[in-house]
């Protein structure tokens, strides 16, 4: 008799592992990656010839904790995406069915890259605090309600999905060591902070959602632009690479966004 409870039990417990989030699957898990440059690895230089213009690499953090978690994935993230494109292009092969998301959009809509082009000019060439104040502005006043109404859309086409919102590092260390750029260390600080901001209210609107939401700031803290290592890029040939993650940083990312899937 002793021989048969331990069967039932070790069968129940092995029963449990399976059907437990974050312990072991009993078939691969399908996994849908969603959102913008950050997400489709843009700045890791190497892109797959059939994403064409969503610049989609096999060094991105999606990719990589798909292995890592013998996941399916489901790759649609794609370079430029603001919200209102993750909600018309990228909701497509989300199901009942899938069990891991994750989501990385918001900073196209504040204009983050447009922000930066215009900080890195000369003062007497451009208005820095003009354009961060329009950024922070739209963080603030428009992009809550965008990214609430994505995160309710993610929720009914897969109720069933582990959600993970991914948010975005700083880009400064307090130096600018690019000769091809004039940001003032006011100016760094400025768009660190509006790097916060975006983070604060992504944070909220997947706590509202009921999402895990993973922040990078202190991971890349000393590996920002000029860091060493310097995990983020600074300006670089083509322009597109700038200010993205290179493969080390996107290792990074999935360093710490594989423990959120888990």
């Amino acid at each position: 008799m002793k021989s048969i409870a331990v069967l039932v039990s070790t069968a129940a417990l092995g029963a449990a592992m399976l059907v437990s989030p974050g312990v072991v699957y009993a078939a691969a898990p399908d996994y849908v990656a969603l959102g913008d440059s950050y997400a489709s690895g843009v700045g890791t230089r190497t892109y797959t010839s059939e994403s064409g213009s969503c610049q989609r690499s096999t060094k991105a953090y999606a990719y990589i904790d798909a292995a890592r978690l013998g996941a399916n994935l489901s790759f649609v993230a794609c370079s430029g995406a603001k919200v209102a494109d993750v909600s018309s292009k990228q909701l497509g092969p989300l199901t009942s069915a899938i069990e891991l998301v994750t989501v990385q959009v918001g900073g196209n809509d504040a204009g983050f890259s447009s922000v930066i082009t215009t900080c890195a000019q000369p003062a007497w060439l451009s208005d820095c605090d003009s354009a961060i104040n329009n950024a922070q502005s739209i963080i603030n006043n428009t992009l809550p309600g965008r990214l609430n109404g994505l995160y309710g859309t993610i929720r009914s086409k897969a109720p069933n999905a582990h959600v993970v919102v991914v948010g975005y590092p700083r880009l400064f260390n307090g130096t600018d060591c690019n000769a091809g750029t004039f940001f003032s260390s006011a100016e760094m600080t400025r768009l660190n902070q509006t790097a916060d901001l975006l983070n604060s209210k992504i944070s909220a609107a997947a706590s509202a959602a009921g999402f895990s939401f993973v922040n990078p700031t202190s991971a890349f803290i000393g590996h920002a632009v000029c860091g060493s290592p310097e995990w983020i890029n600074g300006l670089s040939n083509p322009v597109s690479e700038s200010y993205h993650p290179n493969v080390t940083g996107q290792a990074s990312y999935a360093n710490l966004v594989q423990p959120a899937l888990s």
